[in-house]
């Protein structure tokens, strides 16, 4: 175990102290003690089920705690916290939902909190409400609409709004200069690209003597972002220390408790491809156009680009999910006219997508696991005209234990799952339908370490005898997991990369090389 102490010239913002938490005579948290202190971004990482949730939980004042003590600015809190007294204390929190209403406006979204506090029969002044957004937008470098609706915002635009509003919204009680914002993976839907302006928005608050406590998988955004790191395994701290001294067999053999090389963990698989599983001519859809290529049996084809390169378009438009210009598509000894095609046409010819927004387009997250596993074969549990519940959950059960998705119980609802089990289950909904082609977008989006080697494991079984095309802004995963991988630019194929030249290092260089060109044209 590293031991990280804080500098000595920051107090602690935040100290926790022996907390523990059980749930059913399972010990979720058990005497986990740590600090954030001022001006430092924390990270906190740890496999799913490992506690982060339950401690972010506690201090939002939703659990209860059994034991332990927290204080902030030097100053004991009684414990559990009312509602509302987080934010009183200067704590707010940014989970993945953003907790944005997409129907209002950027401006009263920031102003939430100010309205929900504000005494009936009081006039607000739009002109003046924003103006001071704007000075606020200013402040942190950050250009945002604020007449803009949120659902016709940007990924990356909606979270830098949530951001700024937990850091430095009106709604905020406390004056406290110093504020602790929990960030509980906030990238997790953001295309790579995008992810710098939101690491460029925390390190500005991280300078303004705020603190950050930053959630995530992603051992790569963790090294970039954060000053220390705390890692969590079955409700214990088993490692904390500075960043930058940590590797990644380090944080690795933490998160998952055996000493595991990172590059063997990730080893890729190569296929051997037989004859041509798919073929994709000339196809023209959002921003690709031209695009052509070829898919073998036992093949594994990797997709990226920066952003706006159309990358992500070929998977949507292949399963049918935007609308296709012009294209053909051969499968399974015929030819299909793309321009045609939809969903149902789509997955009456075998092809399947895993979206990567797996709460909002693989799943229903208020609908059991059991609804959620065979909403797509519900035909099977008919009987004299019947829907058979106990069918169906005996089809989930079944699903459940190949796909090792956990807990096993599925009629747990699907947005009460972890994230890495989560698309276990959509994973299973889809491969029980035996698909020609699977379409991935992003699949190991919010995914812990061991999930995520689990998930590659599937992906290659399910590319035994079909055709797998992952688009993927995580050239690390792509570097892993597939057999070729063809970087986009300007909606067309600009390079492709295999062999022993499939490397991570070599996929940025060319995506790069893209933008270079792209630059210099």
């Amino acid at each position: 175990m590293s031991e990280g102490a804080p500098a000595a010239d920051h107090a602690p913002l935040l100290q926790a102290t022996g907390l523990s938490k059980s749930f059913g005579g399972v010990r979720a948290l058990d005497g986990v003690s740590f600090d954030v202190v001022g001006g430092e971004v924390h990270g906190l990482l740890g496999a799913n089920g490992s506690g982060k949730s339950t401690l972010i939980k506690i201090l939002a004042g939703y659990h209860h705690l059994e034991a332990g003590t927290v204080s902030v600015r030097g100053e004991a809190v009684p414990l559990p916290m009312d509602p509302g007294r987080p934010q009183k204390l200067g704590i707010s929190f940014v989970h993945q939902d953003l907790g944005l209403v997409p129907s209002l406006s950027a401006l009263e979204n920031f102003l939430l909190g100010k309205i929900a506090t504000t005494r009936r029969g009081l006039r607000m002044s739009w002109r003046r409400e924003r103006a001071a957004m704007l000075e606020v937008l200013d402040r942190y470098e950050i250009e945002l609409d604020p007449r803009q609706l949120v659902r016709d915002m940007r990924p990356v635009d909606r979270a830098l709004l949530a951001i700024v509003r937990a850091v430095d919204g009106p709604g905020r009680i406390t004056g406290a200069a110093q504020r602790l914002v929990v960030l509980d993976e906030p990238t997790v839907f953001l295309p790579r690209a995008e992810v710098a302006r939101l690491f460029a928005l925390v390190r500005r608050v991280a300078s303004s003597g705020s603190s950050v406590l930053f959630v995530s998988h992603d051992l790569d955004e963790v090294r970039e972002i954060t000053d220390r790191v705390t890692v969590l395994r079955n409700g214990q701290v088993v490692l904390t220390g500075a960043t930058a001294r940590l590797s990644d067999d380090d944080l690795v053999e933490a998160i998952v408790g055996a000493k595991v090389s990172v590059s063997a963990f990730y080893r890729r698989h190569q296929a051997s491809p037989s004859g041509a599983a798919i073929e994709v001519s000339r196809l023209n859809a959002g921003a690709v156009t031209d695009v052509s290529f070829t898919g073998h049996a036992g093949e594994v084809i990797g997709l990226t680009g920066l952003l706006g390169s159309g990358y992500e378009d070929v998977v949507r438009a292949l399963a049918g999910a935007i609308p296709v210009r012009a294209g053909r598509l051969r499968i399974g000894g015929g030819t299909v006219e793309l321009s045609a095609w939809t969903p149902a046409r789509a997955l009456a010819r075998g092809v399947v997508l895993v979206p990567g927004d797996r709460l909002i387009e693989g799943a229903v997250a208020s609908l059991p696991v059991t609804d959620n596993m065979t909403m797509v074969r519900l035909h099977d549990f008919v009987k004299h005209g019947l829907l058979s519940r106990r069918a169906m959950t005996g089809r989930a059960a079944e699903l459940a234990e190949a796909y090792d998705v956990r807990p096993r119980d599925p009629r747990l609802l699907f947005g009460q799952l972890s994230g890495g089990n989560q698309q276990k289950v959509v994973l299973a909904k889809w491969l029980q339908t035996c698909p020609d082609v699977l379409l991935l977008h992003e699949p190991t989006q919010g995914v812990d370490v061991g999930a995520r080697q689990q998930i590659f494991a599937t992906v290659r079984a399910a590319a035994g005898d079909r055709v797998a095309v992952c688009a993927s802004s995580d050239h690390d995963q792509l570097a892993r997991l597939c057999d070729r991988v063809l970087i986009l630019r300007r909606g067309q194929i600009a390079a492709e990369i295999s062999g022993v030249e499939l490397t991570k290092a070599r996929i940025t260089e060319e995506c790069l090389r893209s933008s270079r060109e792209r630059a210099a044209s």
